[in-house]
């Protein structure tokens, strides 16, 4: 995973790069920026990004089935991402952090339900996607590497949207990159266990 942390240290360095001197939060590189959603880094892009991986991730999944290595990847990203999502929000509620649209201070911490800002669970959702497609094929084919451009751009994103501190995209792209992890190490995907056999073989079988 060497390169993902290689990555993490430059999204750290672009993040914190502007707008003054570092002011807080768990790894000390959290203050406030001025929103811009300008270009590329709009909000509708983003979400338009987080429906597009859920929709292929379901598609392929339901489309290959689970018995070709490809197929059983797809299956092992929608454990990823539900689990990552379960945990992402558990850790929201559990932390009350209050996001910058909310306070200047990147230090207010437990505030209660209304407060979702750490981490941030679309940069946990995109790293959870794309990691277990790399520990699978990254031996084999290293250009599987470029998809971390995923929760990287999304963590630039979010930030730049005003919609979390720094430290809330990284602990995001960290547990994603944690539950894909052991998302792809595990043979039997539990979610597919769950499923009749149709789902086993895939539509794709079917015609």
């Amino acid at each position: 995973m060497t390169r993902f942390f290689r990555c993490a240290a430059l999204a750290i360095l672009t993040l914190a790069h502007a707008g003054g001197a570092l002011a807080g939060g768990p790894f000390g590189i959290d203050h406030p920026i001025t929103p811009d959603e300008s270009g590329i880094w709009a909000r509708h892009y983003t979400l338009t990004l987080e429906y597009t991986v859920v929709a292929i991730d379901l598609g392929g999944a339901i489309w290959l089935g689970g018995e070709s290595e490809l197929g059983k990847t797809f299956w092992q990203t929608t454990d990823s991402m539900l689990f990552g999502q379960l945990a992402a929000q558990a850790a929201k509620w559990a932390f009350g952090r209050e996001r910058p649209s909310q306070t200047s201070n990147p230090n207010v911490w437990f505030k209660g339900l209304q407060a979702q800002s750490f981490p941030s669970g679309e940069v946990t959702l995109q790293a959870s996607f794309v990691t277990p497609f790399i520990v699978t094929y990254a031996d084999r084919d290293p250009w599987i590497w470029a998809l971390e451009v995923l929760p990287a751009y999304d963590a630039v994103a979010r930030v730049k949207e005003g919609g979390h501190w720094q430290s809330d995209v990284l602990a995001g792209w960290a547990l994603g990159t944690g539950f894909g992890y052991f998302a792809a190490k595990k043979d039997n995907p539990f979610v597919l266990g769950l499923l009749p056999h149709g789902f086993m073989v895939g539509l794709r079988a079917r015609f």
